[in-house]
């Protein structure tokens, strides 16, 4: 299994952040890949996500510690696709300035190591992913939005060609 690890500091407080990661039906709304997620209830979860060249993978996932305001884990259930295990932990951050936040993320790429190094060439490895989402989890938190402008590389192109240097914007006669 491959091990990804990533922290942020998010200017809010601990419980909010908790509150809204533990409602796991508003993951989605910062975690690009993440199409769905569906409580079933008791702790269980369905999970669909966009994978590389256009498909879909789909588990169900179970809580396996869940301390308020502290730590969530959780991992695939068995017959999974994907094989996975993870947990977020919530910490107050030195100096009142706000939350800190961990994500462990242990999984089994589909395909192997060889499966990771090719979804990487395209961006979608999961540690890319984590980090992005984690930037994106910070914006919701602290302006109440993702925000992107002509220079975020997310939804630009395809895969590796997914760049473009941001500029100001040209008056029309000079963009001829």
């Amino acid at each position: 299994m491959l091990q990804v690890s990533r922290s942020i500091t998010v200017n809010c407080p601990r419980e909010a952040a908790y509150e809204f990661w533990r409602d796991f039906e508003n993951l989605p709304r910062f975690m690009q890949h993440l199409q769905s997620v569906t409580s079933a209830g008791n702790g269980l979860s369905h999970w669909v996500v966009k994978a590389p060249a256009g498909q879909e993978v789909e588990w169900d996932a179970e809580l396996v510690d869940e301390r308020p305001n502290e730590r969530l884990a959780w991992r695939s259930a068995p017959g999974s696709d994907v094989e996975h295990e993870g947990s977020v932990q919530f910490r107050d951050a030195p100096g009142d300035r706000g939350t800190e936040i961990r994500v462990e993320l242990r999984y089994d790429p589909p395909a192997g190591v060889i499966g990771s190094k090719v979804a990487k060439l395209f961006g979608e490895e999961p540690s890319q992913q984590v980090r992005d989402d984690l930037r994106r989890f910070k914006q919701v938190m602290e302006i109440g939005e993702v925000v992107l402008s002509e220079g975020s590389l997310e939804g630009v192109g395809e895969g590796p060609f997914k760049e473009r240097p941001a500029q100001p914007p040209q008056p029309r006669e000079m963009q001829r």
